[in-house]
């Protein structure tokens, strides 16, 4: 995940001067020293850096803080606080205009994952009960229209396109088409180049002044770190964007373009792109960022995923069965479905306080989950409803049928008869328990490796 090379030199920032109790003037200076070099390691930008440290000392040296009782507490405060400001303060939301249709023009260089970006905000527009129609403008690069019908036929959402035309005639061609048939959204996927030039931002520009989008974001990967804020500085110099969705934040990305690029550009992040499934695009909100930054994890996004994920009638059949002992492997294997449907279990992991920042990528093992699904898929019926008529000669075939081992499929039964032990000593059998909403494996209830 983004940032965690900063999370971990922060932290220990932090805790040089948790240690110290009451602080002096060197103590902050040479923790400001450090937070410095540990932004221009992040590949923040070198002056948003300095700024950023000689605003946290100049609060921190005050007298409200270094009288604290608790001044280190009030350092962190601080810094927190800093970063939010630097990554935009408030949440920026989308301008839908008041007259529909809301025309939103994705821009960006060739291989930033524009197209794919479009269908993933399709996705999440949909979630807000919005009827969006993506529209082929990028009449250029092979196969670039194909890819979004591919990518819009993921997420269920209608493309317009005229194959080859021309990209300005197109776009107000399929504006048309969305007023006609009831759409209130328009994606606009324009053509990136490899590299910025001038036939590409006059194209561009020309799509703007026709159309007059309410919106203009630019899809930057955030793998590229200041090449990225510099791509965002000069697209914002010519079209004049309204917002910045950055991808691959899910990735081993430093972070140092999201921390940068507000205060370059003076335009905000409004999305993030964190992973490779069509819902894996979050809304940018800087105050959560900075809590993950920080290792204070982020519950309300967390919250969020598991509100948009899971099935509250599963849920509740779930809960009810557990409630009765009569909670079997398929079950357990629902509830694994509703796990993945989330996201990625690591990074799901690290947005819970106290976990965020202590965990790392090797305490997880990806293919557990799948192996396990696929061991439950391999039993019968029978086998999933009572898994005590399982015996040595119906685990081989269950191991060879699942691809994995006898000693896998062991573990796993094992590991399921712990959990219903472990349910039945917590009193689950009176219906007067309340149980959380959750899946029931989050975090690993019962101790199944996830």
């Amino acid at each position: 995940m983004a940032f965690e090379g900063l999370s971990s030199k922060l932290n220990k920032v932090f805790g040089k001067l948790k240690g110290h109790g009451k602080l002096n003037e060197k103590d902050i200076k040479d923790a400001m020293r450090e937070v410095r070099m540990a932004l221009l390691d992040a590949d923040v930008n070198f002056k948003v850096a300095k700024d950023f440290v000689n605003s946290v000392s100049e609060k921190a040296l005050g007298a409200k803080v270094m009288e604290s009782l608790t001044p280190a507490q009030q350092v962190i405060d601080i810094v927190h606080q800093e970063l939010i400001a630097l990554m935009g303060n408030t949440t920026a939301k989308l301008d839908f205009g008041s007259k529909p249709p809301c025309v939103i023009m994705m821009c960006g260089l060739q291989g930033a994952g524009k197209t794919t970006h479009c269908a993933k905000l399709a996705k999440w527009l949909q979630g807000q009960n919005r009827r969006p129609l993506l529209v082929a403008c990028d009449v250029y690069r092979p196969a670039a229209i194909e890819q979004l019908h591919i990518v819009g036929e993921k997420v269920g959402a209608h493309v317009f396109d005229e194959g080859q035309g021309n990209p300005v005639e197109i776009a107000k061609h399929g504006i048309k088409y969305a007023k006609d048939q009831g759409f209130d959204t328009v994606l606009l996927d324009t053509a990136g180049r490899l590299h910025i030039d001038e036939t590409l931002m006059q194209e561009l520009k020309d799509i703007k002044y026709s159309v007059q989008p309410n919106e203009i974001l630019l899809v930057v990967d955030s793998m590229t770190g200041q090449d990225a804020v510099n791509v965002a500085q000069s697209f914002n110099e010519m079209l004049d964007v309204t917002g910045v969705i950055l991808t691959k934040l899910d990735g081993d990305t430093r972070g140092g373009a999201a921390l940068t690029v507000l205060a370059i550009t003076g335009k905000p992040i409004k999305f993030a792109g964190v992973g490779e499934k069509p819902d894996d695009l979050e809304q940018f909100y800087p105050d959560r960022m900075a809590d993950r930054i920080l290792g204070m994890g982020d519950v309300l996004t967390l919250i969020d995923k598991a509100k948009a994920s899971i099935d509250e009638k599963e849920a509740e059949k779930a809960v009810k069965k557990l409630q009765e002992n009569k909670f079997d492997l398929n079950d357990l294997y629902a509830q694994f479905v509703q796990i993945e449907k989330m996201g990625n279990v690591r990074n799901l992991l690290k947005m819970i306080p106290g976990i965020s920042g202590k965990i790392k990528d090797e305490d997880i093992d990806d293919k557990k989950l799948p192996h396990t699904k696929a061991i439950i898929s391999s039993m019968t019926p029978r086998e999933r409803e009572k898994p005590s008529i399982i015996n040595a000669k119906r685990k081989r075939r269950i191991a060879a049928g699942s691809g994995t081992s006898v000693e896998e499929v062991n573990q796993l039964l094992q590991q399921f008869e712990q959990m219903q032990k472990m349910m039945k000593q917590m009193g689950l059998g009176g219906k007067k328990k309340r149980m959380p909403r959750f899946p029931m494996n989050m975090g690993g209830m019962g101790g199944f490796p996830m």
